[in-house]
């Protein structure tokens, strides 16, 4: 005879086994291997600019280059629109999706800045991408602590796809001029645009987080 007591044990135990196991598919996902292939895809692009433009490669390696920054930026989007559509949200997903944006956007500008594609005035529209980059990362951190979600805008979104789509032009650079020759001007003219998103965003950011740090504070 087994005890009642005793017997309640198993569903508890099939549950502690239960979870886990739960949690990794949710780690093992795929918009999360998406996002992790995002992460992967920056060497890959680094190392094709850095062979071609330092160590003179062939300009076949700025298509290379181009082609996985492509591939990488697609998964942005599938990543969370799969993630929601198939109900696979996780907050390891939530966590790295931006963090994988941004070390995707920043290997390329420093690459593009040392390669000299982005030189002089141009300078200016990356330095002032890659600070809003880290203003906004600052204050999610600190909002997250405080419980409080700071949602991406629409306007933010096209900020993203603007941005990504200059950088494409911009790895294209002197491969990319072969076909069309105005591809880096493009590319510059996209940053600037992008820029100038990125600085009225960045503001919206601030002020919302400004606004619930003046509440805290007065709490």
């Amino acid at each position: 005879m087994v005890d009642a007591k005793t017997s309640g044990v198993f569903p508890r135990a099939m549950k502690a086994t239960a979870v886990p196991s739960a949690s990794r598919n949710r780690v093992l996902s795929l918009p999360n291997l998406l996002t992790y292939s995002r992460i992967a895809a920056i060497p890959v692009v680094v190392a094709c600019m850095y062979w071609q433009s330092i160590l003179q490669g062939g300009l076949w390696l700025r298509w290379v280059a181009l082609v996985v920054f492509i591939a990488a930026g697609i998964t942005d989007f599938f990543d969370g629109y799969l993630a929601r559509t198939w109900d696979q949200q996780s907050k390891l997903g939530r966590m790295l999706d931006p963090i994988a944006d941004k070390l995707l956007v920043a290997s390329c500008l420093l690459m593009l800045a040392a390669d000299n594609s982005i030189h002089g005035w141009t300078l200016w529209a990356a330095i002032v991408i890659l600070c809003r980059e880290i203003l906004v990362s600052g204050l999610r951190e600190y909002l997250a602590a405080l419980r409080v979600s700071v949602p991406v805008t629409k306007l933010a979104k096209w900020k993203t796809t603007i941005q990504l789509v200059a950088i494409g032009f911009l790895i294209a650079g002197e491969a990319g001029e072969q076909i069309l020759p105005a591809t880096t001007l493009i590319g510059i003219a996209l940053l600037w645009m992008s820029a100038l998103f990125t600085i009225y965003t960045g503001w919206d950011y601030f002020r919302a987080g400004i606004h619930h740090l003046i509440k805290e504070d007065e709490g």
